[in-house]
Order: structure tokens, then C-alpha cells, then sequence
């Protein structure tokens, strides 16, 4: 009775191992449906990548035509993942049904993954590598206004609260910061282009086709300042001409 028990335990566990490890890892047996242009499979990497996916992860792929059909694809669109020859190859999930998809768009950004591309070398030279860093394109902002007029005009309507250069000392209010000690200030371009709408401006402030006019039951406290876009352009190219104030080294916290 032993020995029977015995045999047929063993030939349970023959049958076992005879079941394909794709069925065994693979929860869907439909393959992950991959699409890829023919420029890309030509060169011979898809036939390079695949056989070593499947190998480490029993997650069958195969290449379909119609992009429309696939799971993932490897072109244009999507995030960059590799590049070469002559442009970058960008890696986009197109449908995350497939149980195995999620898997190959991991290994494919896996440093295995990357490092199985980058050792694609059909004549001795890699042909494929990691794309190149894509830097945030800097806005330029191009000060254009007329610094002369921003001088005049910050004379005639800024002066009453603050000092706008070595000749105004002494005029204005001594809690208000100077045009030196703004200039200083990393945001000061944002300050100036938009002083109109932060306090306390706004209370006082009309900007000509930019800003309300003040309601009849609730007028400007004091004499209002009023402007034009024009001048408030000229004044952010005064202020851009002027020596910022030495605000010495920044605190340091211990």
C-alpha cells in the first residue's frame, strides 16, 4: 500500500513538472501583444529583447502589425526609453488588461531591462542607449519697456510710499521696502509686473484696461494712483536698470 501511495505521488508530481512554466507563471496564456515599427524590428533588437524577457519572467510576447491591437508599443509617443540609431524610442502602455503587460513595461525600464538593450551589438558596436536628458526649455523674459519714462513715472506716483533712488531718500514710508531692496528679491520681476493686485495696491491702484474701476460706495482711501500697461512696462525696465540693494548673505539655519 506504501509503495503504491509512493507511486503515485511521484507520478503526480512527473505531471506537474511536464505543465508548461508559462502556464504556471502566466495568468492570461494570451500572449502580451507588442507593436513596434518595422524600423525597430529590422534592426533586430525586439528578436534580441524578447526570448530574455519570456526566459526570466515566463510572460510570453509577440509582435502584432496593428498598433490598435497591442498592449504596448515601443515608437514615438510615450515616455523616452532608449535611443538610437538616429532618434529616441519612447515606450507607451496601450492597454493594461493583460496581466503580463505591467511586468514587460517594468523590466523594459528595469536597469536589466535597459542594460539587455544596451548590449544589443550585432557588429561589435552597440547600437542602442540611453536617450538623451531632456532639459526644461528656459523662458526668456525680454524687458522692452522704456526705462527713462519708468524713472519719471515712478517718481511721480510710487514715490509717496517708497524711495526709487539715492535722490528720494528720506521721502516715503520707512516700513515700505525701497526699489533698491525689491530689485534685490529673486521674484522682483513677478512683484513689479503684478503690484497692481497684491495688497496693499490694490486699494488704491487702477490700471487703465486691466483693473476695475472703484465702486461709487466704496472709493480709493487716498489719492488713487492710476497707470497704464505701458508703464507699468516702463517701470519694470527702470527697475531692471537699477543697482539692487546689498542684502548681505542669506540667514543660515543650525
Amino acid at each position: 500500500m506504501t509503495l503504491r501511495l509512493s507511486f503515485i505521488s511521484s507520478a503526480l508530481a512527473l505531471g506537474l513538472s511536464l505543465v508548461p512554466l508559462a502556464l504556471v507563471a502566466q495568468d492570461d496564456p494570451r500572449p502580451v501583444r507588442l507593436h513596434a515599427p518595422a524600423a525597430l524590428v529590422d534592426s533586430g533588437l525586439v528578436q534580441h529583447i524578447l526570448p530574455r524577457f519570456t526566459l526570466k519572467t515566463r510572460v510570453r510576447v509577440e509582435l502584432v502589425e496593428d498598433p490598435e491591437k497591442a498592449d504596448i508599443a515601443l515608437g514615438a509617443t510615450g515616455d523616452p526609453l532608449f535611443a538610437g540609431p538616429e532618434r529616441v524610442w519612447h515606450l507607451e502602455v496601450s492597454s493594461a488588461d493583460h496581466a503580463g503587460t505591467g511586468r514587460f513595461a517594468d523590466w523594459l525600464t528595469s536597469e536589466v531591462g535597459l542594460n539587455t538593450v544596451a548590449s544589443f551589438a550585432p557588429d561589435g558596436a552597440p547600437l542602442f542607449g540611453p536617450p538623451p536628458d531632456e532639459t526644461e526649455a528656459v523662458e526668456t523674459v525680454v524687458i522692452d519697456g522704456d526705462a527713462k519714462l519708468g524713472h519719471r513715472v515712478s517718481r511721480a506716483k510710487c514715490v509717496r510710499c517708497h524711495v526709487i533712488d539715492e535722490k528720494t531718500r528720506g521721502f516715503g514710508i520707512g516700513s515700505t521696502p525701497s526699489f533698491m531692496v525689491l530689485r534685490a528679491l529673486p521674484d522682483w520681476e513677478d512683484r513689479f509686473y503684478a503690484f497692481y493686485a497684491l495688497n496693499p495696491h490694490p486699494a488704491f491702484t487702477v490700471v487703465e484696461g486691466v483693473t476695475l474701476p472703484f465702486p461709487d460706495n466704496r472709493p480709493s482711501p487716498i489719492a488713487p494712483v492710476r497707470m497704464t500697461l505701458d508703464e507699468v512696462e516702463a517701470i519694470v525696465a527702470y527697475v531692471a536698470a537699477i543697482q539692487a540693494a546689498d542684502l548681505g548673505a542669506p540667514l543660515e539655519f543650525q
